[in-house]
């Protein structure tokens, strides 16, 4: 997510590095590498002058340039001027206090509406809320399937009327089962079109005024960048819809939607989402995204993926095997399965601070050779997974040809698990490793 333009900011303000006091060319200098750098990411050009300009601003001031760390001032405005353009706080959605709240999902088509209207019902439900959906759009071949395949998989029903009724039947009907069946939330799937049209806006305003709805999201596909600024300012013109669910985050390099939608609509972004597994979706912080963006990581959200992930009773377990200095190739496997369920091993490096977009560029951490690793494991006997050191020659053998694998990467998996050991009595005694993802040794 915007590593072509984390790489460029980072470059910009990595020049300023080195220097005692700057000056106001050395300010011009950075300022005018951002503003191409914001430029080349898709940022709609007005952003991008009124951002420079403020930046300047700030920047030529006594706060720089008579400050004792001038360069780390500068740094610390671009920072807080990004997170302002997209928004300075995450915003919620609003909730009635008669159910069910009912949240009007808009877009074109393509954008991941239907899909998005899954990871939102998945999101709600881990915010301990009952949510219900229904197929409204009856255009667009398989989306009723879609949404109902969606529903089956997170056990969260679907109304629909089939493809030959009228959406705004279908909306106002939909309401009405909610409320009888208790539900709390209540997800409206509408139509798309590949362009906004009368019709589709007329269709819009019609289920709007029917069912009133409490929140009115417009995805957008990231991935346009300009193309998705525009698009928001047509739904702003046509629908006033209350926030932003922007999709495809992760296929996003430049990020040009993200720091100008809020900015040229004034609507906020409330959700991220990104990749196709459901739960990849989440509230959209903006001081976080610009923490990234500058590569100084993104801690909360580490902590908070970790909290919804993690189960916390076998992290009890684990604890009382740490004071006990006991701890196996079964507790190895399992904190390689919790850790993996948090997301890609890339992303959740990208979130800790001091690693600069440009070495995780170049790093190739393949998740799929953690399943190599898995394997190996998963071919030992209990016995073994218990004492591994019991392990010989013929076990190798046996274990590697189990896996699929070889007997070099069974070795090299034994002594990983020896270094584990190591470190996890260092847990135990309360000494931390100074790199806690080297328990998860190097998958190569």
């Amino acid at each position: 997510m915007f590593e072509s333009l984390s790489d460029k900011l980072q470059g910009a303000l990595d020049g300023l590095k080195g220097q005692g006091k700057l000056t106001d060319k050395d300010v011009e200098r950075a300022a005018r590498e951002i503003r191409l750098a914001l430029l080349e990411a898709d940022v709609n050009f007005k952003v991008v002058k009124q951002f420079v300009d403020k930046v300047k601003e700030r920047a030529m001031g006594a706060e720089v340039l008579e400050s004792l760390t001038p360069v780390q001032q500068f740094v610390k405005i671009v920072n807080e001027e990004l997170t302002a353009i997209m928004g300075s706080a995450s915003t919620k959605l609003t909730f009635s206090p008669r159910p069910p709240t009912i949240i009007m999902m808009v877009g074109l088509q393509g954008s991941g509406k239907t899909t998005a209207c899954g990871k939102l019902a998945k999101f709600l439900i881990s915010e301990g809320k009952s949510p219900a959906m229904v197929a409204g759009d009856v255009y667009r071949p398989a989306a009723i399937d879609q949404l109902k395949t969606l529903g089956e998989s997170l056990n969260v029903p679907v109304y629909d009327e089939g493809d030959k009724a009228d959406p705004v039947d279908i909306a106002k009907h939909g309401v009405e089962w909610a409320r009888q069946k208790g539900r709390d939330v209540l997800i409206i799937d509408t139509a798309g079109r590949l362009h906004i049209d009368e019709k589709l806006m007329d269709e819009i305003h019609h289920i709007r005024n029917t069912v009133k709805p409490h929140n009115i999201l417009l995805v957008l596909d990231a991935m346009t960048g300009q193309d998705a600024v525009n698009v928001a300012l047509q739904f702003q013109e046509k629908v006033q819809f209350d926030g932003v669910i922007l999709t495809k985050m992760d296929g996003d390099a430049r990020g040009g939607a993200a720091l100008s939608v809020r900015a040229v609509t004034g609507k906020p972004i409330k959700f991220a989402s990104s990749g196709e597994k459901l739960d990849n979706f989440e509230y959209f912080h903006p001081d976080r995204v610009a923490s990234r963006i500058l590569g100084m990581g993104d801690v909360l959200s580490l902590i908070e993926k970790a909290e919804k992930t993690i189960d916390q009773k076998k992290a009890r377990e684990l604890e009382q095997r740490l004071r006990k200095s006991t701890f196996t190739f079964d507790d190895f496997l399992d904190q390689i399965q919790q850790v993996r369920k948090m997301g890609s091993i890339s992303s959740l490096l990208g979130m800790i601070p001091g690693i600069p977009s440009a070495k995780l560029k170049g790093l190739q951490v393949d998740d799929k050779a953690f399943d190599k690793i898995q394997a190996v494991i998963q071919s030992m006997t209990p016995e073994e997974r218990r004492h591994p050191e019991i392990i010989n020659g013929s076990r190798r053998k046996r274990i590697a040809a189990g896996a699929g694998s070889d007997i070099h990467q069974v070795n090299q998996l034994l002594n990983q698990f020896k270094q584990v050991q190591k470190m996890m009595k260092q847990l135990g005694s309360g000494r931390m490793p100074k790199n806690p993802f080297q328990m998860f040794g190097n998958p190569s």
